[in-house]
């Protein structure tokens, strides 16, 4: 039985079903909605800016013709919900991080983010040029999606903390908030990994209810205002060093709609991933200099730290190497990646280095 059966005669895809009736794409005088819901609240910034800007190309580039109809998380439904409101047709598409998925399986977390993983431009050479698309759209047609990569927050910080990271021992017991496998990897260091929407992590770490958090960078931090807790900042991290966000439509859906729309759709979402990659990286040079100014100290974690974080990674990646797709997509952008970092290293790598040298 395949995924979408099986949604549909689950209890939870019979709700699921039950409530497609309503989400059917609306007509009105030969114009289309689509419904999008999101993995972000309403305004959490650079993400759900992607969302809205994929929303408004296509309402645009089809002049009106498909209009979409942004939902944030917690509007129809909640932040990890949308996977199977699209799934079983309660929604037309979602926008969000597809990590957030590695519980239908766990190489969705290749289409945003992994440990020790692919850089924003190595995923991109990776998607476009070495099979990561064919691999997202294989994967995707197990669930009855289409998918396409829809943003890019650029590498993310290590997060927050209450207190020093000295060495690997202090993560045993520590409340983080971490998805994906580079949440998997902390639990292997003995943290209690939770994964928690984006728009209620300011009020968990503010109660006590986790001892630490990763969000994005610190653009996106500031405005969510973690300073204000703690003023202890790890600006590298092991697990998210270039996340895409996606776009995906229901399968049914996508394939209704004619191929220029199709086009437009994939066009949208493509335009969407370089123009947050970029907002993101312009907005965070001049928000950590404020960060710094507010009194937030700057860290880096010890080797022994990022020893740990890579054997831990590296275990987590052995655990789902027995399904066939997990490995194919794993070991695809593993041979892509070290292409890629081959020139990039030796390029653009050894160029910032001089100049940084020169230009002091």
């Amino acid at each position: 039985m395949d995924r979408r059966s099986f949604l549909r005669n689950s209890t939870l895809g019979a709700g699921a079903a039950a409530a497609s009736t309503l989400a059917a794409p609306a007509y009105a005088q030969g114009k289309r909605t689509l419904t999008m819901v999101t993995t972000w609240s309403r305004g959490l910034a650079g993400v759900h800016d992607a969302a809205e800007r994929v929303a408004t190309i296509i309402t645009e580039m089809t002049d009106g013709q498909l209009t979409v109809d942004l939902k944030a998380a917690g509007e129809l439904v909640g932040a990890f919900e949308v996977f199977d409101a699209v799934t079983a047709g309660q929604a037309d598409m979602y926008h969000g991080a597809d990590y957030y998925f590695v519980g239908q399986h766990p190489g969705y977390a290749f289409f945003t983010a992994v440990p020790f993983g692919l850089t924003a431009q190595e995923q991109v050479n990776w998607y476009y040029f070495d099979g990561g698309m064919e691999l997202h759209d294989e994967l995707g047609q197990i669930f009855g999606l289409k998918s396409f990569l829809g943003g890019n927050t650029g590498a993310q910080s290590g997060g927050w903390f209450r207190n020093e990271i000295t060495g690997p021992e202090d993560f045993n017991g520590l409340k983080f908030r971490m998805p994906g496998l580079g949440g998997q990897a902390l639990g292997k260091l003995g943290a209690s990994v939770q994964n928690i929407p984006g728009g209620e992590v300011y009020q968990a770490l503010s109660s006590g209810a986790i001892d630490g958090t990763e969000w994005i960078g610190p653009w996106a931090d500031e405005k969510a205002g973690f300073q204000e807790i703690t003023k202890i900042y790890y600006t590298a991290g092991f697990h998210e060093p270039g996340a895409s966000l996606s776009v995906a439509t229901n399968r049914d859906v996508f394939d209704s709609l004619s191929p220029a729309h199709q086009k437009i759709v994939e066009i949208a979402s493509a335009e969407a991933h370089q123009w947050n990659l970029g907002q993101f990286l312009s907005a965070n040079g001049a928000a950590l200099q404020r960060l710094q100014s507010s009194g937030v100290t700057i860290r880096e974690f010890p080797d022994s730290v990022w020893d740990a974080f890579g054997k831990a990674s590296a275990e987590v990646h052995a655990e789902n190497m027995g399904d066939d797709l997990y490995k194919r997509i794993h070991d695809s952008a593993m041979a892509s990646m070290k292409s890629s970092s081959a020139w990039i290293k030796t390029s653009s790598g050894t160029y910032v280095a001089q100049r940084d040298r020169v230009l002091g």
